[in-house]
């Protein structure tokens, strides 16, 4: 049998990810002297006809005039309360809420000095914590029955991607200083969150940048100069370029690029080794490295003749 009034009051969290929810009453009144347990990481905040009226911190409570002053004074007891009220009761989540993902929706431009106008975009995470249950309550309780993470979530990201943009412009970081100082430029935009935060009571306890994505194209540089740095000799090149090839089409301006490069390379050591105090002794092999090139279509026919005969000359 279900008793008239509500004698104990007390609420395990149903759901880990809810900030708050509303304690069902079943549209019962409050009776005078009921005990409300409050448990660690909770908060309970008392709701009079739509105005805050008390909040109780973990522990076992009394519900009588003498603890809750604000609601007494709000139902006008002035000698106190003998029979049963009625009040919304909210159970507030108060533990930190870690590991909350954000990210730039759309890129953020940002001047580079090499590549001039950049798009990146930035992911990471944030850990949360309510600490002003009051100022908390006050921005969600009008709207919500029960407010978990990811509503919030979804507020909160609008606001950091924006923010982030703005840092980063007035910090005037390179590309590569970003991608090497993702640390230090987090604890530079976590100021700049702190108090938006705060409004809605709300503590950031932690804010990571953990990875920037660059645009293909600066991507695709500094995988060039890195391949590039790897290169000691002109076989291993021409190796890697047709195994990178394999099974990879390119356009012919990508690939005329590339013969270019091989071309200036090798010229380039044909020139060198020709400079040498030991050239006479490896003509034949300029020679054969030079039909190499000329067969291969990476330099024309006059090139190849004009080569041909100046090697020819120091025999």
């Amino acid at each position: 049998m279900n008793l008239p009034f509500i004698e104990i009051i007390e609420a395990t969290t149903p759901d880990p990810n809810l900030l708050m929810w509303k304690y069902k009453d079943e549209d019962k009144e409050i009776k005078n002297g009921a005990k409300l347990t409050v448990r660690e990481s909770q908060a309970v905040v008392f709701l009079n006809e739509g105005t805050l009226a008390d909040v109780f911190a973990p522990g076992l409570h009394t519900l009588s005039t003498e603890n809750i002053p604000l609601l007494s004074k709000l139902k006008g007891w002035k000698y106190g309360f003998n029979s049963p009220f009625k009040a919304d009761v909210y159970f507030v989540n108060t533990r930190q809420f870690v590991n909350n993902k954000w990210g730039t929706p759309a890129p953020v431009m940002m001047r580079d000095p090499e590549f001039g106008q950049v798009r990146i975009r930035a992911f990471g995470t944030f850990d949360i914590q309510i600490r002003d249950f009051a100022t908390f309550f006050r921005q969600y309780a009008g709207s919500y029955q029960t407010f978990s993470i990811f509503e919030l979530q979804h507020e909160l990201r609008d606001f950091i991607a924006p923010k982030f943009g703005e840092v980063l412009a007035r910090e005037n970081m390179s590309v590569k200083d970003v991608a090497g100082n993702l640390t230090e430029l987090g604890k530079k935009v976590a100021p700049s969150l702190k108090p938006y935060f705060a409004q809605f009571g709300i503590e950031l306890m932690t804010f990571t940048i953990s990875s920037v994505t660059l645009p293909e194209e600066v991507s695709a540089h500094y995988d060039k100069i890195t391949n590039m740095n790897m290169v000691s000799d002109m076989e291993k090149y021409k190796e890697f370029n047709t195994a990178n090839a394999v099974g990879q089409p390119g356009t012919v301006a990508n690939q005329a690029t590339v013969n270019g490069m091989m071309a200036g390379m090798m010229m380039n050591q044909l020139q060198q080794q020709a400079q040498a105090p030991n050239a006479t002794d490896d003509i034949t092999a300029k020679l054969q490295k030079l039909k190499t090139l000329f067969e291969n279509s990476l330099i024309d026919e006059a090139e190849y003749k004009a080569k041909k005969a100046e090697l020819i000359d120091k025999l």
